[in-house]
């Protein structure tokens, strides 16, 4: 007989008949004995079968929740190295985009900075050619009233600095050029 066809529960045992009594057969308490005894440990095996299915099951079902749990956790990590490259690559395109903006903005002041230096070196230039330009006059200016007053003969009248000095001296007849001037006519 195979497991399958032949199941064999406690309450089959109390309930057996074993038919008409022989004579010369096994004794009747005896036998009864024995089969309260299969029927109890029959229920003992039973229980005990009923409690390990019902262990098993939770197992099973813890076994599931931990598998679900460490896929879940796989997920979240698999999740969490993709967004941590995800993040890395945003945040490398940002430094770029930053260094390519600042670069960018650095020539812009430089290139600011040397049109105004170009700027100034031509207000520069032309300043000094205005200069240049009043000394010449003021030179010529002076050297012809110096001019005028040689020819004419006159002492020199004496011209006062800030300070007080006197400026010019009268040389024979003619008039000695102050430093200070000639220092501005030299130029």
């Amino acid at each position: 007989m195979t497991d399958e066809a032949f199941h064999l529960s406690p309450l089959d045992v109390r309930r057996w008949d074993f038919g008409a009594k022989a004579f010369r057969g096994y004794d009747e308490k005896k036998v009864e004995d024995f089969r309260i005894q299969v029927a109890d440990e029959l229920e003992r095996l039973t229980r005990l079968n009923q409690e390990l299915d019902a262990k098993a099951r939770g197992f099973h079902e813890q076994l599931r929740a931990f598998r679900e749990r460490d896929k879940a956790l796989n997920d979240a990590l698999v999740s969490a190295q993709q967004l941590r490259s995800e993040m890395r690559e945003q945040a490398e395109r940002e430094a770029q985009l930053i260094l390519r903006e600042a670069r960018a903005e650095s020539e812009r002041q430089v290139e600011g900075i040397r049109a105004e230096m170009h700027r100034l070196e031509g207000e520069l230039s032309a300043l000094e050619k205005a200069r240049l330009t009043y000394v010449g006059q003021l030179r010529a200016l002076v050297e012809r009233h110096l001019a005028e007053l040689n020819a004419a003969g006159t002492p020199s009248p004496q011209i006062q600095r800030s300070s007080g000095e006197t400026a010019a001296v009268e040389t024979r007849g003619h008039v000695k050029t102050p430093a200070w001037l000639e220092s501005l006519v030299k130029e």
